[in-house]
C-alpha cells in the first residue's frame, strides 16, 4: 500500500552549485580525511601486532582480537536483525488507508518526510543498534573464553551440588546471554511500537479501538518473549543465590545462601518461574484470541506474586523465624561459608596455635644467645634507605633507584643472607640537556645492581654494601648490568641504529654502547616508522637520520606492564622485584588468577584489601586487577622479565588451579611448565605480598572454624595501622628470615600482626613460609594470643618507645637543628613464648640528604632499650649489658688454678679487639695501608686464640670460645666481601649488627 501523499510542494528555490574546482577540492579533502582516519586506526592495530610479535606472544594478540571481532559481528548482527526485522514487520502490518483523524493528520507530515528514505533509515537504525550491541559484546571476550574452555574444579557446591565451574565459567555467560536477550527484546518492542504508532497500528487519542489486531498480535508476542526471558532469569536466580552478596552482621561481604535464602527466596524463585511461564503462554495466545485481557491479568499476577512471594514472604520469614533464633538458624549456612571461603583463598591449611605471649624463662640473660637463632633481624629498612642508596650509589644524575627497595636473599659464603637490593635505573629527569635525541637515543638504560646486607650497617649508619660502584662489583659475580627494562623506565627508546648510546661514565670519560638484543620492533621498514610516528605522535620518527639499519624501538618497558600485556587474563601483584639469576638481571612478577563466582565464598575488594601505608605513598605498588571484586584467588603464575632483552616468560606455579588450566586452554603455549623453572630462579622466588595481604584480611574473621564463634564476633581481629607514621593506613607485611616455634631452622618468611577489633593490644602473629621449592612453602602459621591477658601490640610498643623519658630525650636530641628522625619497620619476632620487637631509627639532617641508621629500639617483656646498635640494645633488654667473666668462687682453695691457656686466650681476644678497632678507624679516614695491617693483626690474634683454646680443651680446661668475641666475625673473608673498594664493609660484630 503506497504511503499517503502530501499537499503542494511549493515554489522551488534554485541554489547555485559550487564550481568544479571547489567540488574537486572538497572531494580531495574528504578522501584525505578518510585516509588519515583509516591510517590512524591501522597504525594502532599494526603497532600492537608488531609489539606482540616482538615478544613472541602473537597468539595472545590474534586470539584476543579474533574473539572480540567474532563477538562483535555475531551479537551486533543478531541485535540488528532483531530490531530491523521487527521494524519491517510492524511496517508491513500497518493498517490500510482510513479516515483521517486529527491524530493521524499530525503524524502525516512525519510519514511524508521519511517516505523517500525509509530503507536508508531502517539500515541506519539497525546499524546503530548493531554497532552498540557488538561493541558491548566484544567486551565479554573473557567471559566467552572461560565458558568455552572451562575445566572442572572437582568440587561441588553444598546447595545445588553443581561443580564450581558452573558458577565460575558457565553462569556468567548465561547471564550475559540473558541480558542481551532482554536488551534485544526491549529495543525491538520500542521500535515496533513506534512504527505501529507512526503508521496507525496504535492510536492514543483517536476514538475506537486503540490497536489493530495485527499490532496487538505482534506486540503480544514480543511481550511474551520478554516474560519468557524473565522466567529464565528467575530460574538462573536460583543458582545465583549461591554467589549472591548480602549484608550480614557476621561480615560485610557475605556470599552464599542464608536461612531465608534457602527457605524463602529459593522456593519463591521456583514459584515465580512457573507463574512467568504461564504468563508468557498467555501473551502468545493473543495470536488467536486477539485480546489482551488474559495476558494483562497474568502479568499483573506475576508482578503481585513478585512483591508478595519474592519480597514480603522472605521478610516475614526473616522477622519471625530467623531473628528470634538467629544463631541456630544460620549456623549450618555459616559453616558452608566458612569452609568455602577458606578453600577459595587458600587459607584452609592455616595452622592456628595458642601462644602465651609471655616468656617462660625467668632468667632473661639466657635468652640473649637465642635471638640469633630466632631471626636474622633486618635493621635496614628497604622503604627508607632508597635516598641513601641514591646519594651513595647514584654516581650520575641520570640514574635513580625506586622509592621502595626490595628484600631478597642470596647465598653468600655458604649461608643465606637477607639482602636489600635495587637497580640503578634510568632517570631522564637528571639529563642536563633535554631534547629528543638525548631522551630517546643517547640515554636509554640504567646500569648495575646495588645490594646491601639487611642485617647490618657500617659504623656511620650507612648500608653495608655487598654490590656497589659503577660498573657494579661485589658478591653477585658477573652478569649483564645494562637495565633497559625497569620500574622507572616509562618512555620509549630507539636503539641499535647509527646513534650510539651513553653506557656509563668513569674517570676516563663516557663509555658508549649499541644495543645488541633482539627486543623491540625493527624500524628499518618505512611502514613501521610511519605507523609509530602516528601512534606515538612523534613525526621525527619518520625522517630522523638517527634512525637507520638495525634501529629498534623499545616501549612498554615496566615489568608489570609487559606481563599484563602478554597475559591480560592475569591480576598482577603490586611489587615486582629484581634478582640476579645466573648471568642476567631478571624482574620477578607474581601473577594471580581470580574469579568472582566461587559459591559461598565471601568477596573481597582487591584495591582496598591490598592497600597499606606503602601503597598510599607509592601508586606503583598497587595491584593491577582484572576484576576488583573477587572471591577466589591463586598465585598461579610466576613471571620473569629480562632487564636487558625484555623477554617475558610465564611459568605455571599452581599446577592444580582450574582457572589457570582454563586460560592455558584458551591461550595454548603461553605458559611454561613449572618444571622449566631453573634452580637459580627458584632460589629467588618468594610468597607474594598482595596475596598475603588478602589472606591476612580474610583471617581476621575466618581464623575461627565454628559458626557460633563466627556469629558472635568475639574473635574478630583487625590489621593494625602502621605505628611508624601518621597515615592511619594498614601496616605492610615484612620479609625476614625467622623461625616459628614449631620450626627447626630459620626460613625466609612474610610476617604481620593482628590486634583485636577496636583495640591496640596484640591478638595474633602470622607468618607464611616464603622459601620457594621447599615442602613448607606457603604454609601459614598463626600464633594466637590468649584473650584473658593483654600483650602489647605494635601501636602500644611504639607509644612505649616514645613515652619513656630517656628515649624521648634521646630522640629530641637527635632531632636537634634541622635533623629529622624516621622510624623504620617495626619487626616482630616470637621468642620463648614472648614477642621481641625491633625497630631501626634513622636520622636525616646535618647537611645530609639521606637517612642514616643511628639507633635501634628493642622491646621484650615490657623492657625497652634505645641504643646505638642492635647488639647493645639486645644486651640491655636481656640484662647482659657490660657482662664480664665471673671470678672463681672462694672455695677454700679447692678450685684448681686456671690453665695457662686461659690467659693466652684472653690476651689474644684483647689483641683481636684492638686490631678490629684499628681497622674501623682506618676505614673512616680511609687509610687502606693501615686497614690491611689491622686485618693482618686481627687474623693473627684470632689464630692465636683458636690455638690456645684447642690446647686448653686438650688439657680439659675451660676458656671463653674465640667465636664469642664481639670481633670474631670480622675475620677477613668472613663477610660478603672483604674488598673495601667494592663498597662492602667488614662485618663489625658477631650478630651482624652495627657497632655504632
Amino acid at each position: 500500500m503506497p504511503d499517503r501523499g502530501g499537499g503542494p510542494t511549493g515554489p522551488r528555490i534554485r541554489v547555485g552549485r559550487p564550481s568544479r574546482r571547489v567540488r574537486t577540492l572538497l572531494m580531495t579533502l574528504g578522501v584525505l580525511a578518510v585516509l588519515a582516519m583509516a591510517f590512524t586506526m591501522f597504525a594502532g592495530f599494526w603497532t600492537d601486532w608488531l609489539w606482540y610479535r616482538s615478544v613472541n606472544y602473537s597468539s595472545v594478540f590474534t586470539t584476543t582480537l579474533s574473539t572480540k571481532i567474532g563477538l562483535f559481528f555475531v551479537f551486533g548482527l543478531l541485535m540488528a536483525l532483531a530490531v530491523g526485522l521487527n521494524i519491517w514487520l510492524a511496517h508491513r502490518l500497518r493498517p490500510p488507508l482510513s479516515a483521517m483523524s486529527m491524530e493521524q493528520q499530525s503524524l502525516d507530515r512525519y510519514r511524508m518526510g521519511i517516505a523517500p528514505y525509509k530503507k536508508w533509515l531502517l539500515l541506519a537504525i539497525t546499524a546503530l543498534v548493531g554497532l552498540i550491541a557488538g561493541a558491548s559484546a566484544s567486551g565479554q571476550w573473557r567471559t566467552w573464553l572461560m565458558w568455552v574452555n572451562g575445566v572442572s574444579f572437582g568440587q561441588k557446591d553444598p546447595q545445588f551440588h553443581l561443580d564450581v565451574s558452573f558458577y565460575a565459567f558457565d553462569l556468567p555467560w548465561y547471564r550475559f546471554l540473558l541480558g542481551f536477550g532482554f536488551a534485544a527484546t526491549i529495543l525491538s518492542l520500542i521500535a515496533a511500537a513506534l512504527t505501529h504508532y507512526l503508521y496507525g497500528g496504535l492510536r492514543v487519542t483517536s476514538p475506537g479501538a486503540r490497536a489493530t489486531a495485527a499490532a496487538t498480535g505482534h506486540l503480544s508476542v514480543l511481550l511474551g518473549v520478554f516474560v519468557a526471558l524473565k522466567a529464565v532469569a528467575y530460574w538462573l536466580d536460583r543458582y545465583g543465590l549461591a554467589v549472591k552478596s548480602s549484608d550480614f552482621k557476621a561480615t560485610d561481604n557475605w556470599t552464599g545462601l542464608r536461612y531465608v535464602d534457602a527457605n524463602a527466596y529459593l522456593p519463591a524463585k521456583t514459584i515465580l518461574f512457573c507463574i512467568a511461564v504461564i504468563c508468557a503462554l498467555l501473551f502468545f495466545a493473543t495470536l488467536w484470541r486477539r485480546t489482551w485481557q488474559l495476558p494483562v491479568i497474568g502479568f499483573g499476577l506475576m508482578v503481585l506474586s513478585a512483591i508478595l512471594i519474592g519480597g514480603l514472604y522472605p521478610a516475614i520469614v526473616q522477622k519471625f523465624q530467623v531473628q528470634p533464633n538467629e544463631q541456630a538458624k544460620e549456623a549450618p549456612y555459616v559453616e558452608k561459608n566458612l569452609k568455602a571461603t577458606r578453600e577459595a583463598y587458600g587459607i584452609e591449611g592455616a595452622q592456628v596455635t595458642d601462644y602465651s605471649g609471655t616468656s617462660k624463662t625467668e632468667d632473661k640473660t639466657t635468652l640473649r644467645d637465642d635471638v640469633a637463632g630466632a631471626a636474622s633481624i633486618r635493621v635496614l629498612d628497604p622503604n627508607i634507605v632508597s635516598p641513601t642508596f641514591q646519594q651513595l650509589q647514584q654516581i650520575r644524575k641520570y640514574y635513580a633507584f625506586p622509592t621502595n627497595l626490595d628484600v631478597d636473599r642470596y647465598h653468600v659464603n655458604g649461608q643465606d643472607q637477607d639482602t636489600v637490593i635495587g637497580l640503578r635505573e634510568l632517570n631522564l629527569a637528571g639529563v642536563d640537556k633535554q631534547n629528543w635525541i638525548n631522551n630517546h637515543f643517547r640515554y636509554t638504560h640504567g646500569y648495575g645492581v646495588v645490594a646491601a646486607k639487611g642485617t647490618t650497617a657500617d659504623t656511620d649508619g650507612r648500608p653495608a654494601f655487598t654490590e656497589s660502584n659503577l660498573p657494579s662489583e661485589g658478591v653477585l659475580g658477573k652478569y649483564e648490568q645494562r637495565i633497559y627494562y625497569g620500574e622507572k623506565t616509562t618512555t620509549y627508546s630507539i636503539v641499535g641504529g647509527p646513534q650510539k648510546e651513553i653506557d656509563y661514565s668513569d674517570d676516563q670519560g663516557e663509555k658508549t654502547t649499541s644495543y645488541t638484543g633482539r627486543s623491540g620492533v625493527n624500524l628499518s621498514n618505512p611502514v613501521n616508522r610511519a605507523a609509530y610516528a602516528v601512534a606515538f605522535g612523534e613525526p621525527q620518527i619518520m625522517y630522523s637520520g638517527a634512525i637507520g639499519e638495525g634501529s629498534r624501538i623499545l616501549y612498554n618497558r615496566t615489568p608489570k606492564e609487559r606481563v599484563e600485556a602478554v597475559a591480560p587474563w592475569l591480576t598482577i601483584d603490586g611489587d615486582a622485584y629484581p634478582a640476579v639469576v645466573g648471568d642476567r638481571v631478571q624482574w620477578i612478577v607474581d601473577a594471580y588468577t581470580t574469579t568472582n563466582g566461587y559459591p559461598y565464598a565471601s568477596r573481597t575488594t582487591l584495591g582496598d584489601t591490598t592497600a597499606d601505608s606503602l601503597t598510599a605513598t607509592n601508586n606503583n605498588r598497587a595491584v593491577v586487577a582484572q576484576q576488583n571484586q573477587v572471591n577466589y584467588i591463586r598465585n598461579s603464575v610466576k613471571a620473569t622479565v629480562d632487564a636487558y632483552t625484555g623477554e617475558v616468560k610465564l611459568f605455571q606455579w599452581d599446577t592444580k588451579d582450574p582457572v589457570l588450566k582454563t586460560w592455558m586452554k584458551a591461550f595454548p603455549g603461553t605458559v611454561e611448565k613449572k618444571s622449566e623453572i631453573s634452580g637459580d630462579l627458584m632460589a629467588h622466588l618468594r610468597y607474594p605480598q598482595d596475596l598475603f595481604k588478602v589472606q591476612r584480611e580474610l583471617l581476621t574473621r575466618y581464623h575461627v572454624k565454628d559458626a557460633t564463634t563466627f556469629l558472635s564476633g568475639s574473635e574478630v581481629w583487625q590489621v593494625p595501622n602502621d605505628p611508624t607514621n601518621q597515615s592511619n593506613d594498614a601496616v605492610p607485611p615484612y620479609y625476614l628470615s625467622m623461625k616459628m616455634p614449631d620450626q627447626k631452622a630459620q626460613a625466609f618468611s612474610l610476617t604481620t600482626t593482628f590486634t583485636p577489633n577496636g583495640r591496640d593490644n596484640l591478638s595474633a602473629f602470622m607468618s607464611v613460609d616464603s622459601e620457594a621449592g621447599t615442602s613448607d612453602y606457603g604454609k601459614i602459621r598463626v600464633l594466637k594470643l590468649p584473650t584473658s591477658t593483654t600483650v602489647d601490640g605494635p601501636k602500644q610498643v611504639q607509644s612505649q618507645f616514645n613515652s619513656e623519658q630517656d628515649i624521648a630525650e634521646s630522640i629530641r636530641l637527635l632531632k636537634g637543628g634541622d635533623s629529622e628522625v624516621e622510624y623504620g619497620n617495626l619487626l616482630t619476632v616470637p621468642l620463648d613464648g614472648g614477642l621481641l620487637y625491633v625497630e631501626p631509627v634513622y636520622v636525616r639532617g646535618g647537611g645530609l640528604k639521606y637517612p642514616l641508621l643511628r639507633k635501634v629500639l628493642v622491646s621484650y617483656g615490657g623492657v625497652t632499650a634505645f641504643e646505638d646498635s642492635l647488639d647493645e640494645a639486645l644486651n640491655k633488654v636481656f640484662g647482659t649489658e657490660g657482662a664480664a667473666p665471673k671470678p672463681p668462687a672462694d672455695d677454700g682453695g679447692t678450685t684448681p688454678p686456671p690453665a695457662t691457656g686461659d690467659a693466652t686466650v684472653q690476651e689474644a681476644l684483647q689483641d683481636a679487639q684492638k686490631a678490629f678497632t684499628a681497622g674501623q678507624e682506618a676505614l673512616k679516614k680511609p687509610d687502606w695501608e693501615a686497614y690491611a695491617k689491622a686485618q693482618a693483626d686481627l687474623e693473627a690474634a684470632l689464630k692465636r686464640a683458636e690455638d690456645a683454646q684447642a690446647a686448653a680443651d686438650r688439657k680439659g680446661g675451660s676458656s671463653p670460645s674465640p667465636s664469642s668475641s664481639p670481633s670474631a666475625s670480622a675475620k677477613p673473608g668472613s663477610g660478603a666481601s672483604a674488598k673495601p673498594g667494592a663498597g662492602a664493609s667488614p662485618e663489625p660484630s658477631a650478630s651482624g649488627s652495627p657497632s655504632g
